[in-house]
């Protein structure tokens, strides 16, 4: 007699048994906690705000090590072309960095006599104005007895005077005491960075996926490049603008011609607003010449500025990306926003860099869709 089917109450379709009703009104579903979700809400929250407190509080730090990366990039056409010439890297790296030094030593010793002597002759000359404010024949005398200076000062600034001015100058040294830290951070810096630019490449290859890696790896090469020899084009027209204001300077007797055609040359290498800085600055030392000079002075500014637009920098740029006009002024504006001179002397590298990617990446990708 053949065995008869087991009941279908017993087992289920799968021949498993079926679990009695009071297990079954035992089990409960997970449902989500309203409390584990807020606090996760909150502590990413809180997580996220100690972030970017963070970031604020070491955006200086953050900043320098932008620039020193940048400054490594745009000294790497240098390095590498010693290195083809069968020079060791470090080698290469020490020259091209003695080389700066020199240049930073160079300009301190054209800059700092002259601030020196004009800080010692004010020293020297501040007694002399308080004796002219108690004379009542000298100039100052009578502009004394006349608007009252010293009493309206007294009134203005009363007991505080003292304070103000203490606070003034250690201001002013702690600004100096920050340059001379921040500018010591920076070489050091972009030494390790050229040394290590290299295994630094590989590592951050390392994160893009190999299937894409050789097409990111020959892009980001080509704006290396692109930016390195903007970078010495821009070099090259801060060197013209330099030599061009020491001539000036040196033809029509402004004084401190060798520190104001390094200042100009350093000033230049900021697009758009480097070289009208230096321009004003310029024509305000010939101010202390005549005053037709001064104007001299800003119309060959003038002058300079266009031929620079128009004549120097598509020469030396040749080799270079070309960035429209609009692009360059938007990138400066931006950038001077964001980071300050920093970031205007960044501004056109980076908006190089974009330019390229949109070039070979993006834009062919659209066209082929």
């Amino acid at each position: 007699m053949p065995a008869s089917n087991p009941p279908q109450g017993a087992h289920g379709g799968a021949g498993r048994p079926r679990e009695p009703r009071a297990e079954r009104g035992l089990r409960v579903r997970p449902v989500s906690s309203w409390c584990a979700a807020g606090f996760s809400v909150g502590l990413g929250l809180t997580l996220a705000y100690l972030a970017v407190q963070t970031v604020l509080r070491i955006s200086g730090v953050l900043t320098l090590l932008l620039l020193a990366l940048f400054v490594a990039i745009s000294l790497e056409p240098v390095v590498a072309w010693l290195a083809r010439r069968r020079m060791r890297r470090g080698w290469a790296v020490t020259l091209v960095v003695l080389a700066l030094l020199a240049v930073l030593g160079g300009f301190l010793a054209l800059v700092i006599p002259p601030v020196s002597a004009e800080v010692a002759s004010l020293v020297h000359t501040v007694p002399k104005w308080l004796d002219q404010l108690h004379d009542h024949h000298s100039f100052l005398g009578r502009l004394e007895d006349r608007y009252h200076l010293v009493s309206k000062a007294r009134r203005q600034f009363g007991s505080d005077l003292g304070k103000a001015v203490v606070g003034g100058l250690l201001g002013a040294g702690h600004v100096v005491i920050n340059a001379v830290t921040g500018t010591a951070l920076v070489v050091v810096l972009t030494v390790y960075f050229m040394v290590g630019m290299e295994q630094l490449k590989c590592f951050a290859y390392r994160f893009i996926p190999l299937s894409r890696r050789a097409g990111a790896v020959q892009l980001t090469e080509e704006i290396l490049l692109r930016v390195g020899r903007y970078m010495l084009g821009n070099v090259v027209t801060s060197a013209i603008a330099g030599l061009a204001t020491f001539l000036w300077c040196i033809g029509f007797d402004v004084p401190y011609a060798a520190a104001l055609g390094v200042f100009v040359a350093l000033m230049d290498m900021v697009p758009v607003i480097g070289s009208t800085i230096g321009g004003i600055v310029v024509s305000l030392v010939a101010l202390s010449v005549s005053f037709p000079i001064a104007v001299g002075t800003a119309c060959f500014y003038i002058g300079f500025r266009l031929a620079e637009d128009y004549l120097i920098m598509p020469k030396a740029m040749r080799y270079a990306v070309n960035v429209h006009p609009i692009v360059t002024v938007v990138a400066v504006v931006v950038g001077g926003a964001l980071l300050g001179i920093v970031g205007a002397l960044i501004a056109i590298p980076v908006a190089v860099g974009i330019g390229i990617v949109l070039d070979d990446s993006v834009f062919p990708r659209i066209d082929a869709a």
